[in-house]
């Protein structure tokens, strides 16, 4: 027992060494990236691996967390606006435009205290706002564009996309595996439960789920 109590402290301080040398190496990543953005303030943390493209159309707050593999795509007629205490989940992806060419896509803006999943995809060709306070779970998908596909005589891929803006308000909960669609509106204080696929506006406080998402009960 008294070798047991050793070893978990032993192992225990390793743990803590461990992350402290992490944080310290994403931290000095932080330093680097954050010269190319346009504004930055108090605490910045790159994981590795992490890509940021036209980091000069990046705006942050204080205490910014980008986790291991996540990519953010900057090229956007508004920009990528995140405000405090937002963390962007390993390996999610921000993508407003394609690197290859075609249109240039609207942007992202996130309130305070909110967070993008891990390995979540955030398709703001068409413009995106998140506000504060929102949770967002792994594998999330927020689409603000739809292929065009009214000829059959002209290949889908040729006929463009129709955007419109998807808006979470503030204090909401977006399970894992939801997908949103575009010109959605989700009302402030509501909950998407997980797997769901959000095809029509939702109202504050609800309860969601199903695909369609339909209501499961409300809060109030």
């Amino acid at each position: 027992m008294i070798f047991g109590d050793k070893y978990k402290a032993g192992w225990g301080r390793r743990n803590t060494l461990s992350s402290l040398f992490t944080l310290l190496n994403w931290f000095i990543r932080g330093l680097f990236f954050r010269l190319f953005w346009r504004s930055s303030e108090g605490l910045v943390l790159i994981g590795p691996s992490v890509k940021i493209i036209s980091g000069h159309k990046l705006s942050v707050g204080k205490n910014f967390i980008i986790e291991r593999g996540a990519e953010i795509n900057c090229i956007s007629s508004e920009g990528i606006q995140l405000g405090e205490k937002v963390t962007i989940g390993s390996y999610a992806t921000i993508r407003p435009s394609n690197l290859y060419g075609g249109a240039v896509g609207m942007g992202l803006k996130i309130g305070n205290h909110s967070n993008i999943g891990p390995y979540s995809y955030i398709g703001c060709s068409g413009y995106i706002e998140i506000g504060n306070n929102v949770m967002m779970a792994p594998r999330v998908s927020l689409y603000a564009e739809n292929h065009n596909f009214d000829s059959i005589d002209v290949p889908m891929k040729d006929q463009g996309v129709a955007t419109a803006p998807i808006i979470i308000e503030d204090d909401c909960w977006i399970a894992a595996n939801c997908i949103i669609l575009s010109g959605i509106r989700i009302g402030k204080g509501s909950v998407i439960a997980a797997g769901s696929v959000v095809t029509k506006d939702v109202a504050p406080y609800s309860v969601m789920g199903g695909n369609p998402a339909k209501k499961l009960k409300t809060r109030i």
